[in-house]
């Protein structure tokens, strides 16, 4: 595991590079994830727009004009921030004592940087409109795209998706939020995908009506893009032990140095007794008798790993202390290995976006493919679900998950939708 990319360069080049403690691998693949979307939109509205199907909206600007007092504020905040807390970070990262988490949403940083940075950016703002500025500004009309409006839908989705996540997951957890209400809303781990999609679905689809762009339309360029960015993001969850992982697999378990073995049922039972400190960590709406389990041996064409995986030095630091690891931090591995889930989504997402891209030339109405992808996403949640540890709704009958019931909405939402755009069309 590689909770972040200092480990991964210790690893795999053997250098010991102390500022990239703060190089989150979760946050690097979100990252990667979005840029990746943001390029398959791209190229899909470009192929729409030359199809005749999105059209330019003409919209009037201002030139000549020198920066305003709001925009050098507003850069100047951005330059500080960045050079406080940024840079402040990197500063400090030869600091074993400091973590990095905790260091991010703390008051701590670095003054001088800040101001430095709130200088320039401040000073490039003033230079930039400076460069542009007339004896007499000037209104002009300038036609923008849809494609060219994919940066702005990002940052959105951006914004709104992390929000979402995070209270949905809140929701989900409810006993955790309560407990420590600051320490959840502020916490990198404890994210929910489908809070994410809704919320960012709604923003962009406000977006989207303002600046005159087809709903139908967009959501037919965006379902090749969410899913290619699903999958991205879940490699994120795999490589940092994010938490997001399956249920134990009964046919094995893990030593103290992370290696797993094949043992028996009885075996299992009674490391599931000795445990208990990590079972309350991981279980603790589940009482001891009814720990979620699934027994599966590794066929001989599959790495072990890929059925049963201890996530030894993830990023929750959770399970149990691993033997001779050095530091403090991201040192435990979890005894009961699990069935890693984010390898399997990743898959299946990258097996969906073919689909979509190969339907994209044959579902001609629009709003089909969206309905597809609402289907397929759905599908491959809720059979991940059967296998993943998720917080179960105890009050209904079923007792499903949140995931669960999200994701057989959408697919009965995709499948509705599919008939409704059909009819129209």
């Amino acid at each position: 595991m590689y909770p972040n990319l200092y480990y991964f360069f210790k690893e795999v080049l053997g250098v010991e590079w102390e500022w990239a403690r703060f190089l989150n691998s979760f946050g690097f693949f979100v990252a990667l994830a979005f840029v990746a979307a943001a390029w398959v939109l791209t190229n899909a509205l470009q192929r729409k727009e030359k199809q005749g199907l999105l059209h330019p909206v003409e919209e009037k600007i201002v030139v000549g004009k020198p920066a305003s007092a709001s925009e050098l504020l507003l850069n100047a905040l951005l330059g500080f921030f960045l050079g406080y807390k940024i840079v402040g970070a990197f500063l400090v990262a030869g600091d074993e004592s400091v973590n990095p988490q905790e260091f991010i949403f703390s008051a701590e940083g670095n003054w001088a940087a800040g101001i430095l940075l709130a200088l320039l950016f401040g000073g490039l703002k003033w230079y930039e409109k400076n460069k542009q500025k007339t004896d007499k500004p000037e209104e002009r009309s300038i036609r923008i795209w849809p494609h060219e409006r994919v940066g702005d839908m990002t940052v959105l989705a951006a914004l709104f998706g992390f929000g979402g996540a995070k209270i949905f997951h809140n929701f989900e957890n409810w006993d955790e939020f309560t407990a420590d209400p600051l320490g959840a809303l502020l916490s990198f781990s404890g994210l929910t995908f489908y809070g994410g999609l809704i919320c960012a679905a709604i923003a962009i689809i406000v977006f989207a009506r303002r600046k005159k762009i087809s709903i139908r339309h967009l959501a037919d360029a965006m379902g090749p893009a969410l899913m290619l960015a699903y999958a991205i993001g879940r490699i994120g969850c795999q490589v940092s032990g994010d938490g997001d992982w399956g249920v134990p697999n009964s046919a094995y378990l893990a030593d103290s140095t992370g290696n797993v073995r094949l043992v028996s049922l009885a075996e299992f039972q009674q490391a599931v007794a000795t445990n208990q400190e990590y079972i309350r960590q991981e279980f603790h709406h589940v009482a001891e008798k009814e720990i979620p389990h699934k027994s599966f041996r590794a066929p001989s064409f599959l790495p072990v790993w890929m059925v049963a995986y201890s996530y030894p030095h993830n990023v929750n630091s959770m399970g149990v202390r691993l033997a001779e690891c050095e530091g403090v931090e991201h040192c435990n591995y979890l005894p009961l290995p699990v069935f890693p889930t984010p390898f399997y989504e990743t898959i299946l997402c990258l097996l969906a976006f073919g689909i979509l891209v190969f339907s994209r030339k044959h579902l001609k109405i629009p709003g089909a493919l969206f309905s597809l992808y609402l289907v397929l996403n759905g599908t491959e949640r809720f059979l991940i679900e059967k296998i993943r540890v998720n917080t179960k709704y105890q009050d209904l009958p079923f007792q499903p998950t949140q995931a669960e019931l999200i994701s057989l909405g959408l697919v009965l939402v995709g499948i509705v939708l599919y008939f409704i755009v059909k009819k129209k069309a």
